[in-house]
């Protein structure tokens, strides 16, 4: 791999750090741009030839993993989450979360609460040590 290659993918893992901290802040494409040196339309191409989507998806997807986790560890309201993560619009949130997960927020979270660590990891430490 070329030394252009490689800093060109470092300034594009740069704005996608950004996305994965900054992710319920509005964020542009331009200003996305401008970490990645790079023009808008440039970082678009260049960003879905990296991650296999565009950098709105990648933002979408982002947000919904955050509200999937928010919607099973408490009782507050959709709407409130559906803000906390960076949508402004419930609709487009629910139409996103519908996409993306595959059924609507409310019907997500009826699958109740996250458990507090993963099955496999919890059973390993209930397992008689031999």
């Amino acid at each position: 791999m070329s030394r252009a290659v490689e800093e060109r993918n470092r300034r594009v893992l740069r704005a996608r750090d950004i996305m994965d901290r900054d992710y319920a802040k509005p964020l542009d494409v331009a200003a996305l741009a401008g970490v990645a040196h790079v023009s808008p339309v440039h970082f678009i191409r260049t960003f879905r030839a990296t991650f296999g989507e565009t950098p709105h998806r990648y933002l979408q997807r982002r947000r919904v993993e955050r509200a999937m986790f928010l919607l099973r560890s408490g009782d507050r309201s959709v709407t409130d989450i559906c803000l906390e993560v960076g949508f402004t619009s419930l609709g487009t949130f629910s139409r996103t979360f519908r996409a993306v997960v595959g059924e609507p927020p409310t019907a997500y979270r009826r699958h109740g609460p996250v458990a507090d660590v993963p099955t496999c990891f919890a059973m390993a430490w209930m397992r008689p040590a031999s």
